[in-house]
């Protein structure tokens, strides 16, 4: 039986790979509560290691949050995110853990990187400020199980997924991403009979975004990969892929697809004195392209089945 550790399965990515994972056959899904088992503690993690003796992990355990979050937090942001990668990691290391993935962001690139985003750009050129210290702490991950590759001989695995969406968002309304935070406001206007609804920056920068449920097949599609074939891709000190789409969308026109999902029939108002963020952010995924794999769920059915999503998190 594979005993595989989900660090963060209350989370989005989380919970999206339990889901995927409840189809396996032979596979034990070990969790851990926040309320049995603080990340943020090196001793408690190192314990839960050694009481559950899990065979691989999969660490999708972050904090997380939009510009404002990033903007408001960023000391929580670099250290929080720092301590959780390291205790996992070390731990997993020091208790003879062979096979493990990390999930990082597409913010790891440089704000103004050549589109669409190769892995190899890592480090090429300054970050994005807006979120320099979430980013920087998905870059130390990296570096990490790099690390533990090169001196242990480890399969630690790194992949950075593209901004994402859909089942188990954050609608929280300042600490959310672009999608939940627009799927929430424009339902509260149209339930409040709201003529307009504001949103942040110019509306002309492009995203890129994956469903939720597409990244989980994707992150288990690379960990169970042969590691001859992961390594065709890959290089010791650039061992990171991208999981993308391919397709990218203005900020205005996914606002005008939000409004059309969720019914709001009134004015987009753009405030263009709050930042856009970086201008483009597109990741370039040839390598799972070239190994089979390409996502299932387009933006139209993704935004439907998140305002549903949405709609159930109200009655919970």
């Amino acid at each position: 039986m594979r005993k595989i550790f989900v660090a963060g399965h209350n989370g989005m990515v989380g919970s999206a790979i339990c889901r995927k994972l409840e189809r396996y056959p032979n596979v034990i899904i070990l969790k851990c509560e926040r309320s049995d088992v603080d990340l943020l503690n090196y001793y408690q993690v190192d314990e839960f290691f050694k009481r559950v003796c899990p065979t691989e992990v999969i660490l999708a355990a972050a904090k997380v949050g939009g510009i404002l979050a990033n903007e408001n937090y960023p000391y929580d942001f670099i250290y929080q995110n720092l301590q959780i990668q390291n205790n996992i990691i070390d731990a997993s290391q020091r208790n003879n853990i062979q096979k493990l993935l990390f999930l990082g962001s597409s913010c790891i690139y440089p704000k103004y990187a050549e589109q669409p985003i190769k892995e190899e750009y890592l480090l090429s050129d300054k970050l994005e400020p807006t979120n320099e210290p979430y980013a920087i702490s998905k870059i130390a991950g990296i570096k990490l199980c790099e690390s533990a590759n090169r001196q242990f001989g480890r399969d630690y695995r790194s992949v950075m997924p593209t901004n994402l969406y859909g089942h188990g968002d954050n609608y929280h309304p300042e600490n959310s991403h672009v999608v939940p935070a627009l799927l929430r406001r424009m339902h509260e206007a149209k339930e409040n009979d709201s003529k307009t609804v504001t949103v942040w920056g110019t509306g002309n920068a492009y995203r890129e975004f994956l469903f939720v449920d597409d990244l989980a097949d994707a992150c288990l599609f690379i960990h169970d990969l042969q590691k001859r074939k992961y390594e065709e891709i890959t290089e010791m000190r650039r061992s990171h892929v991208n999981i993308g789409s391919g397709k990218e969308i203005k900020i205005s026109e996914l606002a005008k697809k939000i409004a059309e999902s969720v019914g709001f029939t009134g004015d987009i108002i753009f405030d263009e004195t709050k930042p856009d963020g970086t201008p483009r952010k597109l990741l370039d995924n040839q390598k799972l392209k070239y190994l089979g794999w390409s996502p299932l769920v387009d933006i139209d059915e993704g935004l439907r089945l998140s305002y549903s999503d949405f709609l159930n998190s109200l009655n919970s």
